[in-house]
């Protein structure tokens, strides 16, 4: 970039870069080296991010923290799955992603994968806004249909009547979400490691521990989100209408 003259004619100086950390990738006055694991998590199970290019791009993405959280997980910047772009996913492995189910795929809950005799060998998320990731997940069914029939899409109860919550009513939220039930890649991928995992409930409580850190941190930096008008006014009129029932 360069130096824009000022009002006396004279250069002036590009505005500083954000120092930015090394290890974590993040600037440096949120890193979260200090909270981080020491050594990367093992898991049995492998955990792939299909990680959009827009969100790949926004600063409260949590998959970049929870990749270097995770020994056995990569992300991979892009619209949709297809053949080459993971060894692992082009052997058709017993996958679960996650994601609500759709007309196209069956659906297990949590608690029904805890029943399993064969606990998937990769858990996939697709890293998105709603409608991004909607996309995603359309755009990448073709490619999942090859699957093993132990494929399956991973229900984490969402309510898409309820509106979302934000980080000034959510620990555990960065963003505003668009409905209730909705949680960060970093927190679905924990809670369903929590299900596969043998010690599943230690590495969810890890996970969620930095993710917590990285929240507190960031939180200082937000400022609160005003909901619009429209979205009120549509609110109270979906709520006078339940009452009514």
């Amino acid at each position: 970039m360069e130096a824009e003259d000022d009002e006396f004619g004279t250069a002036a100086a590009p505005p500083p870069r954000r120092s930015i950390c090394g290890n974590c990738g993040r600037p440096r006055r949120v890193c979260l080296c200090g909270s981080l694991p020491a050594q990367p998590i093992p898991t049995r199970t492998q955990v792939i991010i299909l990680h959009h290019p827009h969100e790949a791009q926004h600063k409260l993405s949590t998959t970049p923290v929870l990749t270097r959280c995770l020994a056995n997980s990569s992300a991979i910047v892009g619209r949709r799955l297809r053949p080459g772009l993971s060894p692992l996913l082009d052997q058709s492995p017993s996958a679960v992603y996650l994601f609500p189910p759709s007309k196209s795929s069956p659906s297990v809950s949590l608690s029904g994968l805890l029943e399993s005799s064969s606990p998937p060998q990769v858990i996939i998320a697709f890293d998105a806004t709603w409608r991004h990731a909607r996309e995603m997940v359309r755009a990448s069914e073709g490619f999942l249909g090859g699957f093993a029939a132990r494929r399956v899409s991973l229900d984490l109860e969402v309510d898409e009547g309820v509106r979302g919550g934000s980080i000034y009513d959510s620990e555990l939220i960065l963003r505003k979400e668009p409905c209730g039930g909705c949680v960060s890649t970093m927190e679905a991928v924990a809670r369903a490691l929590r299900v596969v995992e043998p010690n599943g409930a230690e590495i969810e409580r890890r996970l969620i521990a930095v993710l917590r850190d990285m929240v507190a941190l960031q939180a200082g930096f937000l400022k609160p989100v005003k909901e619009r008008v429209k979205l009120l006014k549509k609110g109270k009129e979906e709520q006078q209408r339940r009452s009514k029932e």
